[in-house]
């Protein structure tokens, strides 16, 4: 059974990207990942999965931050918890941008799977696409 055949009838798949400070998650790491974590719980969230994804400079200054951590929270949520989502990292010191995503039930798998370091193998009974054979000359 998949992650996203488990949700109830409301709820919807996210994923959530959340870009903080990197010397606040260098210094924190912990209290960093609370913060956003808690900000999701209050929205009604539950959390799948969740890791830092990219950590470097910043294309452009964004509220004195010239470098940033993403970090990539896959969840299920109402979708009336939105509102409290974006509400909260406004007015969160942790979280300098947010970019939540629905996504379907496959992707969301796939997602999961790849934060956790799952590889996904085809099953026996599926072809694997083979390569074009090569003209004999």
């Amino acid at each position: 059974m998949s992650v996203a055949e488990v949700k109830t009838v409301n709820e919807h798949l996210y994923e959530g990207m959340f870009l903080v400070g990197s010397s606040q998650f260098a210094n924190d790491p912990d209290a960093t990942i609370n913060a956003i974590l808690t900000i999701l719980q209050k929205a009604g969230a539950t959390i799948v999965a969740h890791r830092p994804w990219q950590d470097g400079k910043l294309a452009y200054e964004i509220s004195g931050h010239r470098k940033g951590l993403h970090y990539v929270v896959c969840f299920r949520m109402p979708s009336s918890g939105m509102d409290v989502v974006v509400r909260q990292c406004h007015l969160s010191e942790t979280v300098i941008r947010q970019l939540i995503i629905k996504h379907t039930p496959e992707l969301f798998n796939a997602m999961v799977d790849a934060l956790n370091g799952v590889h996904s193998v085809p099953a026996e009974d599926e072809e694997t696409p083979e390569a074009p054979a090569e003209a004999e000359e």
